[in-house]
């Protein structure tokens, strides 16, 4: 059975931009009378980053905005492919080698086959998914993120990911996933839309202690370890474009993972986070990656 949730209004609280992650005055709500402004006025970092994917779910103001950053650096695009090639080996890896069958995707963007209810139903079709997204035009496609199977449920709501108890309301309110068992929580290249005066760490923490002992987190998160100055540029420009952002060192990215345990190989680079023969760009240099990844698990009590 699949679950079409309308939007929770969770996220009207002027938050910073990114996935699940924004002031809906800026970035699109509900006018009051069923019409949703989509806020194309202002670059919104999910539909750039589908224009960094070869989507074209996206307005001219996203393609200037990402057009701005890839001019600064243009493997920009490889960030987005590995991001993407990541997801679909930690969620097979997941549903495969540890059982789950419970998750939820905060950040889930554009709708790009194949979504993350694909990837872990093609293991599983009994498994649970449910997407969250601040992102108005997410909503509009979100038909494709409930194609599942008969087998299992897929649901979307949407939510400010800056709020774990309003967002974890809505998902237990549609009955798609069972909080009282173990959940894998996905934050995929969505905490470095949360600067510090966000409290980030205290929003992972949040969602955590409120998943059941069990549970996993998976997420990924841009770093400016390996060129630091074309980063600090292109923080700049999300900045001046009304996304504020932020990259953190690999030390600060593994403080989100404190009191869980960590799959092997810990906190790396994404592509080397148990690589697989075509399953996205592979021998590429550190810095054009410049993103981290893994995987920690709530110890079960």
């Amino acid at each position: 059975m699949q679950v079409h949730s309308a939007p929770a209004r969770t996220g009207e609280r002027g938050c910073p931009g990114g996935n699940t992650v924004g002031d809906q005055a800026a970035h699109g709500h509900d006018q009051g009378n069923g019409d949703v402004f989509l806020g194309q006025d202002q670059p919104h970092s999910a539909r750039m980053y589908d224009y960094y994917l070869g989507g074209k779910t996206n307005y001219s103001v996203d393609r200037e905005a990402a057009q701005a950053v890839i001019r600064l650096f243009p493997a920009i695009e490889t960030v987005a492919r590995v991001n993407r090639a990541y997801m679909h080996r930690a969620a097979r890896y997941l549903a495969q080698q540890c059982d789950m069958r419970q998750f939820i995707d905060v950040g889930t963007g554009i709708p790009t086959a194949p979504n993350l209810h694909e990837v872990v139903q093609d293991v599983a079709p009994e498994c649970r998914v449910m997407y969250i997204d601040n992102d108005p035009i997410v909503l509009v496609y979100a038909d494709e993120l409930l194609a599942g199977t008969p087998e299992g449920r897929t649901g979307y709501v949407q939510a400010d990911a800056t709020d774990p108890d309003a967002v974890l309301a809505a998902v237990e309110a549609e009955g798609v996933v069972n909080l009282g068992e173990p959940v894998v929580l996905s934050l995929h290249a969505l905490l470095h839309f949360v600067p510090d005066d966000r409290d980030p760490y205290g929003i992972v923490r949040g969602f955590m202690d409120r998943l059941a002992p069990g549970s996993y987190l998976s997420l990924t998160h841009c770093t400016g370890d390996f060129a630091p100055e074309t980063w600090e540029a292109i923080i700049d420009t999300y900045v001046q474009r009304g996304t504020p952002a932020q990259v953190r060192s690999r030390a600060e990215v593994v403080r989100f993972f404190e009191g869980l345990e960590l799959v092997e190989p810990g906190v790396v680079l994404a592509h080397q986070w148990h690589p697989q023969v075509g399953s996205g760009p592979g021998v590429l240099s550190d810095r054009l990656v410049s993103l981290y990844a893994g995987v920690g698990q709530k110890g079960r009590q």
